[in-house]
């Protein structure tokens, strides 16, 4: 009797989801596919196919690293603004104003061709152990990349800290939970179920700016699609490519945390 009605359940949600405007647009997606297969030139994907794999592997992983940094430098620049000492706050609040009043682009040019040609100048830099990063264009796309996300993730986390009653924050006081303990448990995660929704917007406008870091000869899944175009005069089909694996991977991060989502408010529960 169980399985009967889980199954009607089921088929139910289906039947549900598959509704006509759904079904015309699945469709059109299936032609506009077996138009691209049948009627454009993809005889050059094998021979690209693996640095393709690389420049997507390298897309994914600028984009966990650095959104990761970014947030982990977001939640003390956020609380710092909301409730911090005044000689924390306003460099904070500076901090993500510079960040979000100027270009990605110019803050990367900056660090690679500005402060990257400062430390060949400096024979102590060069015969450290640090100078085979510094030399290499990864260490400037993440660091503009994560004080990117850093700056308009932490204009977010501070509106969020604002936003949790405090009259939460006085009863774990009266019960006699510390300072670190209530951050922990109470103001915290509330403020991160808050800013979940914006987080998730941020994540992916940071995946869509990845493509800039091959501005600094960093390959990545773009740099990999422009020179095809350049070695084989072919355009649209590797731009079509491009576009295919950033929504496959935007769908993912909008799955994802659309299940986070509706998780959070149980545990919090």
């Amino acid at each position: 009797m169980v399985e009967i009605v889980l199954n009607s359940t089921r088929r139910a949600r289906v039947l549900g989801w598959l509704q006509p405007h759904r079904v015309v647009l699945i469709v059109i997606a299936l032609a506009i596919v077996l138009a691209c297969a049948f009627f454009l030139r993809w005889d050059w994907l094998p021979k690209y196919a693996g640095l393709a794999a690389q420049g997507i592997w390298r897309t994914i992983w600028l984009l966990v690293v650095t959104s990761a940094l970014g947030l982990a430098l977001a939640i003390p620049l956020g609380l710092w603004q909301a409730a911090g000492p005044r000689w924390l706050g306003i460099p904070a609040k500076m901090f993500c104003t510079i960040i979000r009043g100027t270009p990605l682009l110019l803050q990367l040019w900056l660090l690679y061709f500005g402060l990257g040609s400062l430390f060949p100048q400096y024979p102590w830099i060069r015969q450290s152990f640090l100078w085979p990063y510094l030399r290499d264009a990864w260490p400037y796309a993440v660091l503009s990349l994560t004080i990117s996300y850093a700056g308009y993730e932490g204009e977010v986390m501070r509106g969020a800290f604002a936003g949790v009653p405090r009259g939460q924050l006085e009863a774990a006081r009266a019960f006699g939970m510390s300072r670190a303990k209530m951050f922990r448990r109470i103001w915290l995660p509330q403020a991160l179920h808050r800013a979940l929704p914006t987080l998730a917007g941020e994540t992916v406008l940071q995946l869509q700016a990845t493509p800039l870091v091959a501005t600094i000869t960093m390959v990545d899944i773009y740099s990999v699609a422009s020179r095809v175009r350049q070695e084989t005069f072919i355009t649209y089909e590797p731009l079509l490519l491009l576009a295919v694996v950033y929504l496959v991977i935007t769908g993912i991060l909008v799955f994802g945390f659309r299940k986070l989502e509706a998780r959070i408010p149980k545990r919090l529960g």
